[in-house]
């Protein structure tokens, strides 16, 4: 989020056929709640696309970048890694620690698609579970980033936007930003 070190989401393992929406809901996700840049693998490339859509119409800055290594991504970081998973610490217990490795350094947070190998729960810096239960990837990292972020990340300003939604009690209404 604007004026701190980067947060990545990497979205490892895309199942073509069946991951779609759950890969595009991923990236909606990080922008949405505060991250800086997605990392999909070559499989979700199609994913890119309406992400990147939605980020020109209601604004950044995001990134979205497709790679064939997101294995050597994960292994070639300079920064923290948390990895999300039902598994691990609470999240309770370990976001203080992440927050304050997150001001000195970028924080890549690593959402699984499928069975995740082994080497990321021995790189990441933090396995985090933001419950016990079984959930969805895209709930844990929301939460994950709302913890992260402590709501500024509700509060955020959007550059370059074209429409901005309008909260109101009822009803929907998205305005073109140039008939404001």
């Amino acid at each position: 989020m604007q004026d701190q070190p980067d947060v990545v989401v990497l979205r490892l393992g895309h199942r073509p056929g069946r991951d779609e929406r759950m890969t595009t809901h991923v990236g909606l996700t990080a922008r949405a709640l505060g991250a800086d840049r997605l990392v999909l693998e070559d499989a979700a490339a199609g994913r890119k696309e309406t992400v990147t859509d939605i980020t020109d119409r209601f604004g950044g800055p995001f990134e979205v970048e497709v790679t064939d290594r997101t294995l050597g991504r994960v292994r070639s970081w300079e920064g923290s890694i948390a990895h999300l998973t039902m598994y691990g610490q609470p999240i309770q217990d370990v976001e203080a620690e992440i927050r304050t490795a997150h001001r000195e350094e970028p924080l890549l947070v690593v959402v699984g698609a499928e069975k995740v190998p082994f080497e990321i729960y021995e790189r990441a810096d933090f396995n985090v579970g933001v419950t016990n239960q079984p959930h969805s990837e895209i709930a844990a990292l929301a939460v994950f980033l709302d913890r992260l972020f402590e709501g500024r990340e509700l509060e955020r300003d959007w550059q370059d936007a074209e429409k901005r939604v309008v909260p109101q009690e009822t009803g929907k209404r998205v305005i073109d930003i140039d008939d404001e």
